[in-house]
């Protein structure tokens, strides 16, 4: 199988790659490493079953081409990362939006199944924990940047089931919850690699808010596993998936264990949201995953407790400072 994957020289793009070329296929990765980097696929980029396309996903006629000639797309290329919506709302909802316009009309034009990725985003402020895959999303005002993810994410995910359903595209969405792992970095907010670094330096750790706010984070390497299932689902197509933990953790208890595993002198020091991002901002307390349909699925199940993923992290971002 020749798989596209947008977003290919991303953090998950480039497991995910790995793991195709690992079962013996072809990849094509197509990403213009705004958020992206070289570095993380580095060691496929000699591989005879893997090619590098350094360009926009809005760039139609060059998604058309890619369609083509491949069998499945996987469409991860997205604005992403709290600090990067907050300080680049125009480009997020551009990006978002637009980019998945493109890639369900190539799709649908040369007839391929795609996966999207959707976000935990799309649920909100909801309090109906856990999230299930059809419940209601309940969003802050428009007044805050951060929801304008959320919306563009909703969107993609309006289009994917729309082509779903008016052209019997075979669409698969995704909803991630927090993925983590090897390669992510803080730069765009990414809590768990700024922790660490922060840590590893013995600087203060950086809470914003109360630090009481609790997520689920899961490895990416579980991730990466569960869309490659999910695409080889026949039952799959027209659905949506939530993909992630529900090990739940608070945001303080994540800084606690961070500095006790890096045997770090940090000390926790907490910031407002607004000093932290310079404008108000909007949280949810909790955001914790069902998986109840994923599991009847493809009978996933996380492999990677949070200790172990958190393990892993921390010797990647050693052997990177």
């Amino acid at each position: 199988m020749h798989y596209l994957i947008t977003g290919g020289a991303g953090f998950i793009g480039s497991h995910l790659a790995e793991s195709l070329l690992s079962g013996g296929h072809t990849v094509t990765a197509l990403d213009d490493l705004s958020t992206g980097n070289l570095r993380n696929i580095q060691a496929v980029l000699p591989n005879p079953q893997f090619r590098f396309v350094f360009d926009s996903v809005c760039n139609e006629a060059l998604m058309n081409q890619l369609a083509e000639s491949c069998d499945v797309i996987v469409h991860l290329a997205a604005a992403v990362g709290v600090r990067l919506i907050v300080e680049r709302p125009v480009h997020t909802i551009e990006t978002n939006i637009h980019g998945t316009e493109v890639v369900l009309a190539a799709a649908n034009r040369f007839r391929k199944k795609v996966l999207l990725a959707s976000s935990s985003e799309v649920y909100g402020k909801s309090e109906a924990i856990p999230f299930h895959e059809d419940d209601d999303t309940v969003l802050g005002s428009t007044r805050f940047s951060r929801w304008s993810y959320a919306c563009s994410k909703a969107i993609d995910e309006f289009l994917g089931l729309a082509y779903h359903q008016q052209y019997n595209l075979p669409v698969v969405i995704v909803r991630l919850f927090n993925t983590v792992g090897p390669r992510q970095t803080g730069q765009y907010g990414m809590v768990i690699p700024r922790f660490i670094e922060r840590a590893l330096r013995n600087e203060p750790v950086e809470i914003y808010g109360s630090g009481k706010q609790t997520r689920c984070f899961c490895c990416v390497f579980d991730v990466v596993r569960a869309l490659e299932d999910l695409l080889n689902c026949p039952a799959a197509p027209g659905l949506v998936f939530n993909v992630g933990s529900d090990e739940e953790i608070s945001i303080e208890d994540l800084a606690d264990r961070i500095i006790s595993m890096t045997a770090s002198r940090s000390i926790k020091v907490y910031r407002s949201y607004e000093e932290a991002f310079g404008r108000p901002f909007d949280d949810m307390s909790r955001r914790v995953p069902a998986l109840d349909r994923i599991r009847q699925a493809i009978g996933f199940q996380p492999t990677y407790t949070l200790e172990n993923t958190l393990r892993l992290i921390i010797e990647d971002i050693k052997s990177r400072l």
